[in-house]
């Protein structure tokens, strides 16, 4: 009898051979990837090379009951596609997709060569230069795409992302704190009325490898037509959490944040900067709050006082709001 480990990865091989990544009789050997609770993630290698397989689970591994349409694959792999033409080298190129089973196939990408920006920033590893190079490719992106009408129609889909990101993070959020709750809804209201370009909508350190040309972005299954404000704030945020992590490197990490928001700004020519600048500001403090109270709360932080300081600033923010980024990095002083 296969354990559940080998049953997923079995459910694995009608697509791989429908791709004509594997063929029948050909040897291989399948090995779970770590990262990410939304997805079945593993490597396969036969003889000839090795690539690496995703496919999106309707149940998100985490703790509270948190469900997604697992056609956010077809997401990912179009916008894996766009931003390949856009951001040459900086995403896993995609070799396969199988719509049947909502799977697709991309480059493997060795640690040894493409470290995990988060753990770098966890080791208290920041390079500014990392960041600006992130802000780089994001401006790239979102200012590309606010100038291509039908591709943003294709991406059109408010309910996967209310599904994947704004309900886990600001209405269960709200949920849990009244006092601020008009504030996080007001939030879901504000980015869904804001739907200027193709965001990744989830620019976590840990979906971005640091290689020696630069940053590779993955995991862009929560792309869509969104507010490009949502990627800035997403990112920011874990510059922000890091200085709690680790107070004695919190220059560094606050280094990464301002030069980070800085670049990213600079480029914005789209819509007024200012104004993004302040949708950013009101997301990043829900999202602060989220880390703590919502769906998916940060796990490297797990103290009662960590969590408390979180607590104190954001909902300040949320209901007396900040517009500039620098004041609210200013304000962002733990040790």
């Amino acid at each position: 009898m296969l354990n559940n480990a080998d049953a997923d990865h079995a459910a694995l091989l009608p697509a791989l051979r429908r791709m004509g990544l594997l063929k029948d009789g050909q040897a291989f050997e399948i090995s779970a990837l770590t990262g990410g609770v939304s997805s079945l993630i593993v490597k396969v290698s036969t003889e000839e090379h090795s690539f690496c397989v995703k496919r999106a689970l309707p149940q998100l591994k985490v703790a509270a009951l948190w469900e997604a349409p697992v056609s956010r694959n077809r997401g990912e792999v179009a916008w894996l596609r766009y931003a390949n033409r856009i951001i040459p080298g900086s995403v896993p190129q995609v070799l396969g997709e199988d719509e049947q089973d909502c799977i697709f196939a991309m480059a493997y990408l060795p640690s040894t060569q493409f470290p995990v920006w988060k753990q770098q920033l966890l080791d208290g590893v920041a390079d500014s230069q990392t960041a600006t190079r992130v802000a780089d490719l994001l401006a790239k992106v979102h200012a590309a795409s606010a100038r291509d009408i039908a591709l943003l129609s294709t991406f059109d889909h408010d309910e996967d992302f209310v599904a994947i990101r704004l309900s886990p993070y600001f209405l269960h959020t709200a949920q849990k704190h009244p006092e601020c709750a008009a504030a996080l809804h007001a939030l879901v209201q504000q980015t869904l009325a804001h739907k200027h370009v193709l965001i990744h909508g989830d620019v976590s350190p840990k979906n971005i490898l640091n290689g020696s040309n630069g940053p590779v972005l993955l995991d862009a299954e929560c792309a869509c037509l969104g507010d490009p404000a949502f990627d800035l704030a997403f990112v920011l945020t874990h510059m922000l959490l890091k200085c709690i992590y680790r107070p004695a490197d919190s220059a560094a990490y606050l280094a990464c944040f301002d030069a980070l928001s800085e670049r990213y700004l600079q480029q914005v020519d789209w819509k007024p900067a200012a104004e993004l600048e302040a949708r950013a500001c009101a997301l990043l403090a829900g999202m602060l709050l989220a880390r703590v109270d919502g769906k998916s709360p940060v796990e490297y932080l797990t103290q009662p006082e960590q969590h408390d300081f979180i607590r104190g600033k954001t909902i300040a923010w949320l209901q007396q709001p900040v517009t500039r980024l620098t004041l609210m990095r200013e304000q962002w002083t733990y040790s």
